[in-house]
């Protein structure tokens, strides 16, 4: 199963609760750890590069914060989206959903072939790998925070359990998980305390 819609800041509120929110929390939290994120189902790379450059806006906005440095882990199950992602180039077609003109100046450089090239500093956060959500997790954890949106509505209940109940072996205590805007975490009270951010909604690992 491979379904590749992806786009920029995607629905946007949850990178705003990541900037306003997450990032000061963690930050002062575990001032003298690394701050870790794993995007699954990253498609082409939007996602987990949006996350770096939210990341790259609150550092410039809190130079001391997460001195040991960030690492973001973006997983896929296809291996032609994982290759497009490395590349980091995105047309203007790309580029238009969702990355408005200020980021896309700050962010980006030309390219060859009329493509735009994402700047080093933002690329090197961001590690890609293959990774089935219905297979092993070897490697992610722990994380501090797990986006996870948009590709549990593909999954019957039960598996969904399966994949959330993993995800959450993956998380630190007090980590949080974020679901698209369609999907939640069903009747998995005990392992995830839901927060309401107004707008969104995000999950505390219990």
């Amino acid at each position: 199963m491979t379904t590749n819609e992806t786009l920029w800041f995607r629905d946007i509120h949850p990178y705003e609760i990541l900037k306003d929110k997450l990032l000061p929390e963690l930050a002062l939290k575990q001032a003298s750890q690394r701050l870790k994120v794993w995007s699954a189902a990253c498609s082409t790379g939007q996602e987990p590069y949006s996350i770096s450059m939210i990341i790259d806006e609150f550092k410039n906005q809190n130079p001391a914060a997460f001195r040991l440095g960030e690492e973001i882990v973006a997983t896929d199950i296809s291996t032609r989206v994982l290759e497009q992602a490395r590349l980091a180039e995105y047309e203007m077609l790309a580029l238009g959903r969702g990355l408005s003109q200020e980021r896309l100046k700050i962010f980006f450089e030309p390219g060859k072939d009329e493509a735009w090239s994402l700047l080093p500093k933002i690329k090197k956060r961001v590690t890609f790998r293959e990774l089935n959500l219905l297979g092993a997790y070897t490697g992610i954890g722990p994380c501090d925070i797990v986006f996870c949106r948009n590709v549990l509505i593909y999954f019957s209940s039960e598996r969904k359990r399966e994949i959330l109940t993993k995800i959450h072996k993956t998380l630190k205590p007090g980590g949080y998980l974020l679901l698209g805007a369609s999907e939640s975490i069903g009747e998995l009270n005990n392992l995830f305390e839901m927060v309401h951010c107004r707008p969104g909604i995000i999950y505390k690992a219990k």
